[in-house]
């Protein structure tokens, strides 16, 4: 599917990913030009370690959703690993303009920002809302009206918002993924553990 344009507003091309079991939403801001794609999922960009950092999480190998050949991640294990966890995925906006050809969130301007409430209304288990990013964040404190983010690595929770347990929802802040943000894999990793952790998605050792 190919990125709809239109006087220079990007209207997202994926579909919001919601399974039914999730308790975890990961909300980035926007895909990455379509030329930077190896697969049509979230965090398609090769050089992206979202996917390395979720296999060396979960199966303590970082290559494990890693086609190295193909310089690729193997999206059917992909899927289902995350329908099997009760991982969704979407993003915080919906259409934006690109001010740079570039994958660079600096130039992103948030034209149309996700109904995020509506997608948890479809996610009636959820107990996390992921930011990986700061314009994500930055949007999603703007729509939920939060004035003081979070910072990388800690939660606050959202306004008025509970899940079908009736549980509060958090925002948990995460570094991004993209290997120009400044911190090291490992680091990276241990982040995203304890956030995995506090929802109880069955990593070894717990």
């Amino acid at each position: 599917m190919d990125i709809g344009i239109s006087a220079g507003v990007e209207y997202h091309p994926l579909k919001p990913f919601l399974p039914q079991n999730a308790k975890v939403l990961f909300l980035g801001s926007f895909p990455p030009p379509r030329k930077r794609w190896c697969m049509d999922f979230f965090y398609p960009n090769f050089i992206n370690d979202h996917w390395r950092i979720e296999g060396e999480i979960f199966f303590g190998d970082r290559l494990h959703f890693v086609d190295v050949e193909k310089k690729a991640f193997k999206l059917d294990e992909i899927v289902s690993f995350c329908k099997e966890k009760g991982i969704a995925f979407y993003d915080t906006a919906t259409a934006v303009r690109r001010l740079k050809d570039n994958a660079s969130d600096k130039f992103l301007e948030v034209v149309e920002a996700t109904d995020i409430r509506a997608l948890l209304h479809r996610l009636p288990h959820c107990r996390v809302i992921v930011t990986t990013g700061e314009k994500a964040t930055d949007t999603l404190c703007r729509y939920f009206a939060i004035e003081v983010e979070p910072k990388v690595g800690k939660s606050v929770l959202l306004p008025d918002v509970y899940n079908q347990e009736g549980e509060a929802v958090c925002l948990y802040r995460l570094p991004s993924s993209s290997r120009a943000y400044p911190l090291s894999f490992e680091k990276k990793v241990s982040f995203y553990r304890e956030m995995f952790i506090s929802v109880a998605l069955g990593l070894k050792g717990e």
